[in-house]
């Protein structure tokens, strides 16, 4: 609190403390406009090649490339990922929806996963169907619904962590999920079908054991208190009975297969439903063709009320639920999030300052400087490098006391190499304090923070976002640059 650092009229020149190299090269990354509206949209579309078929995938796709090409408008944002056993970044964030359509043709010549899953469920119904006694059945089903669930969590883990990655983006959120679906239980069908065909009712419960319905929820919540929406699309459409089922009776029982696959279709649908309901999304489902569906999600960017208020519990950590009603709106349906969980200041702060790092945006509202000096060989192949942030006190909220004007913010730093890998966000307290006969002359000055990051070589982004913890005020800034001497 002693510290009365000089202050500085620029980061440059003389004043440059580190001693910048203008040579250093430095990272080349792509380029992101500043987001200046709170409510721009930034539309993910989130393709999940593991659950799908190509066909009603690319069939999908049409209608997509149409949809974005005539509905978007100019200040959208549009990134497209695909999930491949893996989350890859086909796309990050653009206003060239040119380039997303392009993105998709490329991505029609990815193999989807989805026929493997029919192949061995059709295989596990025919096991099923020639089983012996319920032991025989199940000796086969239990590492199936084993293997499937396990699949399903990979799958809800991926969505989860694009979730978690959009906490700190400014604006309207909307994830488009397109694909087959996502079973609520594994193998709901064949323990029915089990059940069915031996009369045996303990079997049913087993299917407890893979049930993800748990994991939705959460998934769901955490959307909601991150500002995601979800609209899914299941890109099989009206699905007509398969095969298996038209020539299976399951011992006799006439009808019994398209039971079974009755009870297939609803489980793979019932996560789709679930997570566009307690977003306020839609879900498309049961259409081949999805045009009109997707000019109802248009409507939704378009046309919606933004309602806030500010709740005595905030940042409490808790899940809270959220009710909306309309006075005299007889007829009409809300459309809303069900719940939302509080989040304190200082996690939306590392919100911002991973969404800074993930997606380039930039909201610098107070006028923060960046500076990275140059690095400094360490042991084991690393290096220290010197980085400097300069706050403009002119942004700040300063009180008096005892012959100073002081003030506090709050730092956070994190940093991404090349290879996308996430440092952990540190935070730090930065009291301000300005002798009052100075005060006047520092309103149009820097006040300098400076520390030294430990790095590996390479190339490497830096995040750091400020709180002016008196004025409530929060700015994020980036800097790319290169460790060492490639």
């Amino acid at each position: 609190a002693d510290y009365d650092p000089p202050l500085y009229s620029s980061f440059t020149g003389d004043a440059d403390p580190l001693g910048m190299e203008a040579s250093t090269p430095t990272l080349e990354h792509r380029p992101v406009p500043l987001f200046e509206s709170r409510q721009q949209l930034h539309l993910i579309i989130y393709v999940d090649n593991f659950n799908i078929r190509p066909f009603n995938r690319n069939r999908v796709f049409r209608r997509l490339r149409t949809f974005l090409r005539e509905q978007l408008h100019e200040t959208d944002r549009v990134m497209l990922v695909s999930y491949d056993r893996s989350l890859h970044v086909r796309q990050p964030f653009t206003d060239n929806i040119s380039l997303i359509n392009s993105k998709l043709f490329e991505l029609e010549e990815v193999s989807g996963h989805g026929v493997h899953a029919d192949s061995e469920r059709r295989r596990l119904l025919d096991t099923i169907e020639n089983a012996d006694d319920v032991g025989d059945a199940m000796l086969q089903l239990h590492p199936h619904a084993q293997s499937l669930f396990n699949d399903l969590s990979f799958s809800i883990s991926a969505l989860d962590d694009m979730v978690d990655s959009l906490a700190g983006l400014p604006g309207r959120k909307a994830l488009l999920y397109v694909s087959d679906g996502l079973q609520m239980k594994s193998a709901e069908d064949l323990f029915y079908m089990v059940q069915q065909k031996f009369h045996y009712t303990p079997v049913v419960t087993q299917m407890l054991d893979f049930d993800a319905s748990s994991r939705f929820r959460t998934l769901a919540n955490k959307a909601n208190t991150n500002g995601v929406t979800f609209y899914t699309i299941d890109a099989a459409g009206l699905r007509t009975f398969s095969q298996a089922s038209i020539e299976s009776t399951t011992g006799g029982q006439a009808g019994m297969g398209n039971f079974v696959d009755t009870i297939y279709v609803q489980s793979l649908q019932d996560p789709l439903r679930m997570l566009a309901d307690a977003t306020g999304g839609r879900a498309i489902l049961n259409a081949n063709d999805i045009s009109d569906d997707l000019l109802k999600i248009s409507a939704d960017f378009d046309t919606y009320y933004s309602l806030g208020y500010t709740p005595s519990h905030s940042g409490d950590g808790r899940l809270h639920t959220i009710e909306v009603k309309v006075k005299n709106g007889k007829g009409l349906r809300v459309r809303h999030r069900s719940s939302y969980r509080g989040k304190s200041t200082a996690a939306k702060m590392v919100d911002g300052t991973l969404a800074t790092l993930r997606y380039g945006f930039e909201e610098n509202t107070m006028g923060v400087l960046l500076e990275v000096g140059a690095a400094q060989p360490s042991q084991d192949g690393l290096y220290h490098v010197p980085i400097k942030v300069g706050i403009p006190l002119g942004s700040v909220t300063l009180v008096p006391r005892s012959g100073h004007y002081v003030g506090r913010a709050r730092l956070f730093f994190g940093a991404i190499d090349e290879k996308d890998a996430l440092s952990d966000v540190n935070d730090m307290e930065l009291p301000i304090r300005i002798p009052a006969d100075r005060f006047e002359e520092a309103q149009s000055q820097y006040y300098p923070f400076e520390t030294t990051l430990l790095m590996r070589g390479g190339p490497h982004q830096l995040a750091v976002g400020v709180r002016d913890e008196f004025g409530a005020a929060a700015s994020y800034v980036r800097k790319s640059f290169f460790v060492g001497t490639g």
